[in-house]
C-alpha cells in the first residue's frame, strides 16, 4: 500500500514538474503601450529628460526605429489587439467616447484570446479605449483581469480635474450628460461627458477625480508588479496600457517638478521609474531570462501638450511621421541582442502573429491578419526574416500615405520622400522618382480594393460591435449602471 502511494505521489509529482516545465518554456510577455509618448521623449530616442530604466531597457535590448502605430488612440489599439489595419477591424473617423453605441466586435480575436488557449493568463491594467460597454471590455476579449480607466483621462468632468493641467483653473461644471444622437455612435463628448470611472473587471470601483488622476499611474505600476508575483510559476500575458502621457497631464506628486521641463516631461519620469519597478520584480524573481518586455506609445506625440518627436516632421493625428511613427523598445535577456538595433518596418499589427510564434497560440486562419511575424528580426536571424512589402498610412477612413522600403508617397499632395536620407520629410523628390510615384500609387490602388478609401465600407472591413442603448459607467447624478455595479449604487 505505501508503495502504491509513494508511485502515485511520484507520478503526481511528476506531472506537476511537466506542467510547470511546459509553462515555463512559454515566454512571459508584458506589454507596455504609453498615451501619446514623443518620439523623443525618452532617453534612447535622444530625449533630454532622464530616464535611465528606458536607457538600460536600450543597452540591454532592441530598438525599433521604424515602428508605426496609428494616429490616434482607438485605432492603434485595434491594430494592436487584432494584428490588423485599425480600419479593417474598428471602421471609426476618430476615436470612441464614452457610452459609444460601438466597439471593437466580440468577434474579432484579440492578443489575449491567441495566448489564452496556448496556456497564458491574461491581463490589462489600464486605459482600454476600443468600447466602455461590457460586450467590448478586457473581460469580454480574453482577458481574465481588468482594472483600469477605460478611455482617455480627459474623457470625464471638467470641475473634476478631467479638462485641465492640475494647478490651472477648474472649468465650470459640465452640462447634464446626453446619450449620443442617433448620427453620432462614438459616444458622448466635450461637456456631456460623465465622471470618469476607474474599473475592475466590469464593475466601478471609483470615481476619478483630481487626486484619482495624480496617483493613477503609479496604482496601475503597483497593480503590475502585484500581478507579476501572483504569477510567476505561470506563464502570463500583461498588457500595460497607461493613461499616462495623455492631457490632461497628472504625475504622481513625487515627480511634480522633478524634470524641470514641465508636466509631460515629469509624467516621462515616473512612466521610467514604473519600467524600472517592473524590470526589479523581474530580475528578483528570475523572471527575466524568460520574459519579452515591449515598451512603445499609441501614437506620435501631441505638440501642444509638451511632446517631442524630433527629428520627425508632424504630431499625434497626422499620417507624418510624427503622427504615427513611435519609440518602440524589445528586451529580452539572453534571446534579443543587447544594443541591437532594427529600421525594418515594423508595426503594431505584428505583436499579435509574434507573440502567437513565441508563445504557441494559433493566428487566426479564418480572416484576413496584416500584420507580420517579427520573431526572427527580434533574434537577429535576417535570412528567417521576411519584410512587408508595404505599410499604409490611414488616418480614420482616408488612405493618406503609403511607403516602400525607404519611400513614402502622401497620396494628395504627391509628395514623395525618402526616409532613409530624409527622416524629417522635407525634401519631396517626387519630380525625380517618378518610377517610385508611380509603383507607389499602384500598391495604394491594390490596398483600396481591400480596405476603401474615404468610405466605411469595403471588402475588407469588418463589422463593429454594436450595443442598442449603450449607458455610461456612472450617469451625471452619480448613479452607477446596473451591469457595473460593484460595493455602491453611486459615487459621490
Amino acid at each position: 500500500m505505501r508503495i502504491a502511494l509513494r508511485t502515485l505521489a511520484a507520478t503526481l509529482a511528476l506531472g506537476v514538474s511537466s506542467a510547470l516545465s511546459e509553462s515555463s518554456s512559454k515566454p512571459n510577455i508584458i506589454l507596455i503601450n504609453i498615451d501619446d509618448l514623443g518620439y523623443a521623449d525618452i532617453g534612447p530616442f535622444g530625449g533630454k529628460t532622464p530616464t535611465p530604466h528606458l536607457d538600460r531597457m536600450a543597452k540591454e535590448g532592441m530598438k525599433l526605429t521604424s515602428h508605426y502605430a496609428a494616429p490616434l488612440c482607438s485605432p492603434s489599439r485595434a491594430a494592436m489587439m487584432t494584428g490588423c489595419y485599425p480600419k479593417r477591424t474598428l471602421p471609426i473617423p476618430h476615436v470612441l467616447f464614452p457610452a459609444a453605441k460601438v466597439g471593437l466586435n466580440p468577434e474579432e480575436i484579440t492578443l489575449a484570446e491567441v495566448l489564452k488557449p496556448a496556456g497564458y493568463a491574461t491581463a490589462c491594467i489600464g486605459k482600454w479605449h476600443l468600447g466602455d460597454q461590457v460586450a467590448f471590455l478586457p473581460t469580454a476579449q480574453g482577458f481574465d483581469h481588468y482594472f483600469g480607466i477605460p478611455y482617455s483621462n480627459d474623457m470625464g468632468i471638467g470641475a473634476e480635474g478631467a479638462k485641465s493641467n492640475p494647478g490651472e483653473p477648474l472649468p465650470k461644471p459640465n452640462a447634464k450628460a446626453k446619450k449620443a444622437s442617433a448620427e453620432d455612435d462614438s459616444g458622448l463628448k466635450g461637456n456631456n461627458q460623465p465622471p470618469l470611472p476607474m474599473v475592475s473587471g466590469s464593475k466601478v470601483v471609483e470615481r476619478v477625480k483630481v487626486a484619482e488622476q495624480h496617483t493613477m499611474t503609479r496604482r496601475y505600476t503597483e497593480r503590475t508588479v502585484g500581478y507579476i508575483r501572483e504569477h510567476k510559476d505561470k506563464s502570463f500575458f500583461l498588457y500595460l496600457p497607461h493613461n499616462a502621457v495623455h492631457f490632461p497631464l497628472y504625475p504622481h506628486p513625487d515627480f511634480v517638478g522633478k524634470s524641470g521641463a514641465g508636466l509631460q516631461k515629469d509624467w516621462v519620469m515616473e512612466l521610467d521609474w514604473c519600467v524600472g519597478q517592473i524590470f526589479d520584480t523581474l530580475r528578483e524573481l528570475k523572471l527575466d531570462s524568460r520574459t519579452l518586455v515591449i515598451f512603445t506609445s499609441d501614437n506620435g506625440g501631441p505638440l501642444n501638450h509638451g511632446a517631442n518627436n524630433t527629428p520627425l516632421r508632424g504630431g499625434k493625428g497626422s499620417t507624418l511621421e510624427g503622427g504615427i511613427r513611435v519609440c518602440t523598445l524589445a528586451w529580452w535577456p539572453g534571446k534579443i541582442n543587447a544594443g541591437s538595433s532594427t529600421d525594418s518596418i515594423t508595426s503594431h499589427m505584428d505583436w499579435l502573429p509574434t507573440f502567437a510564434s513565441l508563445g504557441g497560440g494559433k493566428v487566426p486562419s479564418d480572416r484576413k491578419i496584416d500584420g507580420i511575424d517579427l520573431s526572427a528580426l527580434l533574434f537577429s536571424d535576417p535570412t528567417g526574416f521576411k519584410p512587408r512589402e508595404a505599410f499604409f498610412f490611414y488616418s480614420g477612413f482616408n488612405l493618406q500615405a503609403v511607403r516602400s522600403g525607404p519611400w513614402k508617397l502622401h497620396l494628395e499632395k504627391g509628395e514623395l520622400f525618402n526616409l532613409e536620407a530624409d527622416i524629417g520629410e522635407a525634401s519631396n523628390v517626387a519630380s525625380q522618382q517618378p518610377e517610385q510615384v508611380e509603383k507607389l500609387r499602384a500598391l495604394a490602388e491594390k490596398m483600396k480594393t481591400d480596405l476603401g478609401d474615404k468610405s466605411a465600407v469595403a471588402p475588407g472591413v469588418r463589422p463593429l460591435g454594436r450595443v442598442e442603448n449603450p449607458e455610461s459607467f456612472i450617469h451625471s447624478d452619480g448613479r452607477v449602471r446596473v451591469d457595473a455595479t460593484g460595493d455602491s449604487n453611486s459615487f459621490p
